[in-house]
């Protein structure tokens, strides 16, 4: 494979996670009359993948830094198919999930001026982490596929050269993704 064709790749795989995202905020897919049964554990579970994924990163950088080749391949090959697992479970949810909005005690879809004040400051503290995280995340994805590529080619000097910017990312993402959950969670009504 060439360079050309794996660049394309990454950004053909990219953009196609961008566009289902999208799609799945704008709410336009037909849901179940249902819900699953598993819904409810969902958002839990994604909290654990991003955990997860955030200390594993914290041990492939210490493994790495400490000269173990093999153990930072195979503890990044896990982080990723960690986080490939949490985007599958993300999509079903956002695709499933009824709508949650911070603050909205009663379930109603709307937050009142009353839930607004009992949410305080804490609210916007909530959205600026969100805005971020959801930023970041989505550039992240061809930063960690071109990293992979890189490491796993042992092209050492492009590898180091793209970590350093894939890394504090990828771990701002899942250390944020599971304060999100933790801010959001008390308000989901499902």
């Amino acid at each position: 494979m060439t360079d050309k064709f794996i660049f394309r790749f990454v950004a053909a795989v990219s953009i196609f996670v961008f566009v289902v995202v999208l799609i799945l905020s704008m709410k336009i897919l037909p849901k179940p009359a249902v819900l699953p049964s598993f819904m409810h554990v969902l958002p839990l579970l994604n909290a654990y993948l991003n955990g997860t994924c955030s200390i594993l990163l914290v041990i492939s950088l210490y493994l790495i830094t400490h000269g173990n080749v093999t153990w930072h391949k195979r503890v990044n090959i896990l982080a990723f198919c960690l986080s490939s697992l949490f985007l599958v479970s993300y999509i079903l949810f956002h695709w499933l999930a009824p709508e949650t909005r911070y603050g909205d005690l009663d379930g109603n879809g709307i937050v009142s001026a009353m839930e607004k004040a009992a949410a305080g400051n804490l609210r916007y503290i909530y959205f600026v982490i969100l805005i971020s995280h959801i930023i970041l995340a989505a550039g992240v994805l061809p930063l960690i596929l071109l990293s992979f590529y890189y490491g796993l080619k042992m092209e050492v000097i492009k590898h180091k050269k793209l970590v350093r910017w894939t890394f504090p990312i990828w771990l701002y993402v899942t250390v944020t993704g599971v304060i999100v959950y933790i801010l959001i969670s008390p308000y989901y009504h499902f």
